[in-house]
């Protein structure tokens, strides 16, 4: 969230910034709620400043034997008014905090112009695409040919996209999370957590996640509360720290956690419908990291070196982009995403988005932290994928394919697994 102050300040420039995502801000109907606002405050200031000075005459003229009714008259329509200032106040905050929680992060002038994937800046390569003496399969068809894969019987159970893994399936996704997880606590200094996977809406609106994308969400109802299951882990791990002032030299605070993210995908429907590349329900090791203001570009360049790796444990080749000002997420100033190539498709696909959320998320979350000087002011937020597991093993299974059938599965894997191949009738081999 914003401070309207700096909005205000800011002026055209930030008009300028929001135009580039295809926000219109409406400055002068911002300017005219703080204006309300501030009045509001300043008449119940002086209202209770009237009402204290009466209270004083009140006591002055009862100990001199006056007549005090006329004063405590005076005083009972004060105490009236002041509720009335104060309900004016509550309702100016109520509006004015209502428009800026639905105004989106300022995109950094680092995100170039565009409104789509199509106008992503490539950073770089990393590792050739395989090129295959055969036509590759996708991993539906490797994985349900093997019988470790299993969408049929998962919509069974709860309707499509959603996936049933078996077998020599479910150990690699269990070896993947491993993996990931153990290289960002022991490699990348990150604290593991296990954190609910229902929270509450104000939990939600902490990272960004409330109001504007309600129809993204799974929501429940249970004896009267109202909770929601976490779209991504970054919900729960940024919020630990939600209404907390976290001392100077605690920071950068890096955690992590396995969790099922639950997406509705609202609106997405007839786009990746096949496979595991877009489910209502799926694995995903987050990376969240809180800093100073002044350290966040560094500390996501550092995030994006902590996906990375994972990558390149698996020998996957990937490539790295900067999304485009229109297309980059609602409470983020800057997003690099990452691709791994998947060769059915013939292209890289994202498999890791990671943000500079600058102190957006500090704001609306209440995080905060001291400057140099002492002074409290909004901690900033850095979040990624380290990764998502689903979409990892399709492209293990679609890059290390080999012309029998089966899966060469990369070494970093094998001691987790205790196998080094999926075979094509699904049993498992350690050559």
């Amino acid at each position: 969230m914003h401070d309207v102050r700096d909005l205000i300040s800011l002026g055209d420039e930030a008009v300028r910034r929001l135009a580039r995502r295809g926000y219109r801000l409406d400055l002068d109907e911002l300017s005219q709620l703080q204006s309300r606002r501030t009045s509001s405050i300043q008449a119940a200031d002086s209202l209770r400043a009237e009402s204290k000075r009466i209270a004083s005459e009140v006591g002055q003229a009862g100990r001199n034997g006056g007549d005090v009714e006329e004063l405590k008259e005076t005083a009972r329509k004060l105490k009236d008014r002041i509720r009335e200032a104060e309900q004016d106040i509550e309702d100016a905050d109520d509006k004015l905090t209502t428009a800026l929680l639905e105004i989106p992060n300022l995109p950094s002038d680092d995100a170039p112009d565009g409104d789509s994937e199509e106008f992503a800046v490539e950073q770089r390569k990393v590792g050739n695409p395989p090129v295959f003496a055969f036509e590759p399969k996708d991993h539906v068809d490797l994985g349900e040919g093997m019988g470790i894969l299993d969408f049929g019987r998962a919509t069974k159970l709860s309707g499509p996209r959603f996936s049933v893994l078996r077998g020599a399936g479910a150990a690699l996704e269990r070896a993947l999370s491993t993996l990931f997880l153990n290289l960002h606590t022991q490699r990348h200094g990150y604290v593991e957590h296990s954190v609910p996977f229902l929270v509450t809406r104000k939990t939600m609106t902490g990272t960004g996640q409330l109001p504007k994308f309600e129809a993204d969400l799974f929501g429940t109802a249970v004896a009267d509360r109202d909770l929601f299951l976490i779209p991504t882990a970054e919900v729960p791990l940024t919020n630990l720290y939600a209404d907390e002032i976290i001392a100077p030299d605690q920071l950068p605070i890096a955690l992590t956690a396995l969790a099922p993210c639950f997406r509705s995908e609202a609106g997405s429907y007839g786009r990746d419908t096949r496979g595991l590349i877009r489910q209502h329900q799926f694995a995903k090791v987050e990376m969240v990291r809180i800093t100073s203001a002044e350290n966040a570009r560094a500390e996501m360049e550092a995030m994006v070196e902590h996906a990375e790796a994972c990558l390149n444990e698996l020998d996957l080749a990937y490539r790295v982009v900067t999304l485009a000002a229109g297309d980059t997420g609602f409470s983020a100033q800057l997003t690099y995403d990452i691709e791994v190539w998947l060769p059915s498709q013939n292209t890289y696909r994202e498999i890791s988005s990671v943000s500079d959320f600058g102190t957006f998320q500090g704001r609306r979350a209440g995080i905060r932290t001291r400057d140099k000087n002492g002074k409290t002011t909004p901690a900033a937020t850095v979040n990624g994928s380290g990764l998502p597991v689903g979409r990892t093993l399709a492209a293990v299974l679609e890059q290390h394919q080999q012309a029998d059938g089966s899966v060469l599965l990369p070494h970093a894997l094998t001691k987790y697994l205790g196998f080094a191949r999926i075979n094509p009738d699904g049993t498992t081999s350690k050559e």
